[in-house]
Formats: structure tokens, sequence, C-alpha cells
């Protein structure tokens, strides 16, 4: 009789538990957040690693791109497109290049949100390769007019 009440209830716990872990978690709008930033290679050719903490949810929340931006905030020097999510993955590493700037040329790096954008706050980093690279205070405006600029992603894997 107990096994006849248990065995039922069982099954009504771990139903509510699978359906509980498959719902999707819901869309915010914070920002992805560049936490490093480090560089190799030569002058005019440089391969950027930048480390990112980002809210993602799956293809409906994630951080599609990182990009390297001048100073003022007007041009686009690299960007660096992220094909999938990294749910499980944070915070996470991603390198791309070559940039081709001096040593001593100060830029933003910076990354993007699907389904909120850049966001601000003590979100980029901003240095040269010859410097290093600090926390930067990003308004929400910098660089606004670059978020259409090519190359875009042309979807989400997972």
């Amino acid at each position: 009789m107990f096994s006849q009440i248990l065995l039922p209830a069982i099954i009504f716990v771990s139903s509510f538990a699978c359906q509980q872990d498959s719902k999707p978690s819901a869309i915010t709008s914070d920002p992805a957040i560049v936490q490093e930033v480090k560089v190799s290679g030569s002058e005019s050719s440089y391969t950027f690693a930048v480390t990112l903490k980002s809210p993602d949810t799956g293809c409906e929340q994630y951080a599609n791109w990182w990009e390297v931006v001048s100073a003022d905030g007007k041009s686009l020097i690299y960007r660096r497109i992220l094909g999938h999510s990294h749910v499980n993955e944070q915070p996470f590493t991603r390198s791309g290049g070559a940039v081709a700037i001096a040593a001593d040329t100060e830029v933003i790096v910076r990354a993007h949100m699907y389904s909120s954008g850049y966001g601000e706050g003590l979100i980029a980093m901003k240095g040269s390769v010859a410097n290093g690279f600090i926390a930067y205070d990003a308004a929400l405006d910098f660089g606004s007019s670059l978020e259409n600029a090519d190359p875009q992603p042309t979807g989400c894997a997972f």
C-alpha cells in the first residue's frame, strides 16, 4: 500500500521539477561586461583575447559580439562575432584579430547583447597594447551608431 502511494508522488515531484527546469529564463536588460583584455602579436596585426561575463539565457539573450572601437566611439576597428550563447560557460574568453592598430593607439573594448544592446556603466575596458587596459565607464550612447555596422551576426547556433 505504501509503495502504491509513494510511486505516484515521486512521479509528480519529478515531473514538476523537470517542467520548472525547462522554462526559459527571463530576458533582462543586463549588459555583457568585459572583464579582461589580453593582447598578443605585433603592431598592425594584434590578436585580442577578451573575457566576457554575460547574462546569456540561450539564443533569445546572449552576447553576440565583442569589438574594438576608437576612443572617440566613431570608428569600428574590429568586431568578433559570437555565434552562440554561453549559458553554462561564464565568464568566457574568445580571441579575434588581426586588429590593425599601433601599440600606443587608445581603444575601447566592449561587448554587445542580442536583446539589449551595449549597456552602460563599468562594462568596457579602455587602453592600449603598450599601456594595458582598465575598466571604462561607458555611456549608453557611446558609439551607438556602430551597432548596425558590418559585420553582423547571421544567427545563433544554440
